[in-house]
C-alpha cells in the first residue's frame, strides 16, 4: 500500500519523507527538487510488538511497512501541463492515499512559491488542480455513457451518476466529499480520480508552535478545512523531525519529554496513514521472531493465515487466538490461558487488529 506525499513546493514534503524513511533525498530552497518520485518504505511504530517480543525473548522484531513516496511539488496550472504537471499528476494516480503537506510557519529564509504563507490558497490551489484533472475524466466518461445510452437505457443510471459528479467538480469541490453506495463506488472507481483519494492533512509547523499548537493562526485555518472534509490533520515541524532522526531510542525520549509531548508528529502520520488506508495488523510471536502482519480490514482467519504462507491458509484448520490487551493485562501466556482468554477460532472468524494469533494447519 503507497501513500503520496504531495503539496506545493517548498512545503517541506521532503524533509519529512527523509524523517519517515530516514532517506537523503535532495533538499533545496527552490521549487521542483524532486523530479522523479523519492520512495521508501516505513515501519508502522507497534508498542504490543516490542512488549511480545520482550515477553517472549523473541530473537527478532519485525514491524508492519508502508511505503511512501515523495511526489513533486504541485503548482497551479498542473492539470494543464504547467511545472510538468501532468507526469506529477500521474503520480499521484498510483498512490493508494494522500498526504497534503501545508506550510504552517514563516521563515523568510524559505521561499513560498507564492511569496506569502496562505493554507487556505495552497490547499485549494493543490486540491484545484486534482479537480480540473477528474472533470476531463469524467468528461470523457460521460461522453461514452452517452453513446452507450442510445443502445441501452439501463446506461441511464451511471449517467445520472457520473453528471451528479461532474457538477459537484464544477462547484469546485473533491469527489472524496460525495457519499456513494456500494454499487455507485464501484462505478466511480472504474476511473482513478485524484480528488477521491483519501487524505491526511499535515501541517508543517514551526519549532515554537509545539508546545502551544493552538497559537498557530495558520494552523487553525487548516483545521477548519481538514473538518469541513472530514479528513483527519496532524501537525508536524519538520525541524524538529530532523533533529529526533539523529537521536538514539533514550535521547528521542527524553527531548519529546521536554517538549512535553508523547510521541513525534511522524509517528502520529504513520499510524493514521496505516488507519486511512484500512489496514489492520494482528500479531504472532515465539523464541524465534515476534511480527506484524498487515491486512485488509475484514479479512477472514484462513486468507490472515496465507499472509504468513499459502500453505497455511490451503491447510488451515483453526486460529488460537487472544486479544493483545487481554494478554498485557494478564502478564503471560499462562495467565491468560488459566483464565480462558484464549479462544479457538474457525474458517468464518474475522481477525481484528491487534489478535496474537497462532494458526494450525495440516497439509
Amino acid at each position: 500500500m503507497r501513500l503520496g506525499i504531495i503539496g506545493l513546493p517548498n512545503v517541506g514534503k521532503t524533509t519529512l519523507f527523509n524523517c519517515l524513511t530516514k532517506s537523503t533525498a535532495q533538499i533545496a530552497n527552490y521549487s521542483f527538487a524532486t523530479v522523479n518520485p523519492n520512495i521508501g518504505n516505513v515501519a508502522v511504530p507497534d508498542d504490543r510488538l516490542i512488549w511480545l517480543a520482550e515477553l517472549n525473548k523473541s530473537a527478532k522484531t519485525i514491524h508492519a511497512h508502508i511505503e511512501f513516496v515523495d511526489i513533486a511539488g504541485l503548482v497551479q496550472g498542473a492539470s494543464k501541463g504547467e511545472g510538468a504537471g501532468n507526469k506529477f499528476l500521474s503520480h499521484i494516480r498510483e498512490v493508494d492515499a494522500i498526504i497534503h503537506v501545508v506550510r504552517c510557519f514563516d521563515d523568510e529564509n524559505v521561499i513560498h512559491v507564492s511569496d506569502k504563507i496562505d493554507p487556505a490558497s495552497d490547499v485549494d490551489t493543490v486540491n484545484m488542480e486534482l479537480i480540473f484533472a477528474d472533470m476531463e475524466i469524467v468528461e470523457r466518461r460521460i461522453e461514452r455513457v452517452k453513446k452507450v445510452l442510445k443502445g441501452d437505457k439501463t446506461a441511464e443510471k451511471d449517467l445520472k451518476l457520473l453528471e451528479n459528479l461532474l457538477q459537484v467538480l464544477n462547484d469546485g469541490k473533491s469527489a472524496r466529499t460525495i457519499e456513494y453506495t456500494p454499487e455507485e463506488e464501484r462505478l466511480i472507481d472504474e476511473s482513478p480520480l485524484l480528488s477521491k483519494k483519501k487524505i491526511i492533512y499535515a501541517a508543517n509547523i514551526g519549532e515554537n508552535d509545539i508546545k502551544n499548537i493552538s497559537a498557530n493562526e495558520y494552523y487553525t485555518e487548516l483545521e477548519k478545512i481538514a473538518q469541513s472534509e472530514s479528513a483527519e490533520l496532524i501537525p508536524v515541524c519538520a525541524k524538529i523531525e530532523a533533529e529526533l532522526n539523529e537521536l538514539d531510542e533514550a535521547e528521542r525520549s527524553e527531548f519529546l519529554a521536554d517538549l512535553g509531548i508523547e510521541q513525534s508528529g511522524l509517528a502520529q502520520l504513520i499510524k493514521s496513514s496505516y488507519k486511512l488506508l484500512g489496514l489492520i495488523s494482528f500479531l504472532t510471536t515465539g523464541p524465534k521472531e515476534s511480527r506484524a502482519w498487515t491486512i485488509k480490514q475484514g479479512l477472514k482467519a484462513p486468507a490472515a493465515a496465507g499472509k504468513i504462507h499459502s500453505d497455511l491458509e490451503r491447510g488451515f484448520i483453526r486460529a488460537e487466538t487472544v486479544a493483545y490487551g487481554d494478554l498485557l493485562a494478564c502478564g503471560s501466556e499462562k495467565a491468560a490461558k488459566e483464565r480462558g482468554l484464549y479462544r479457538l477460532e474457525g474458517k468464518e472468524y474475522t481477525v481484528c487488529d491487534g489478535d496474537v494469533i497462532l494458526f494450525r494447519f495440516n497439509v
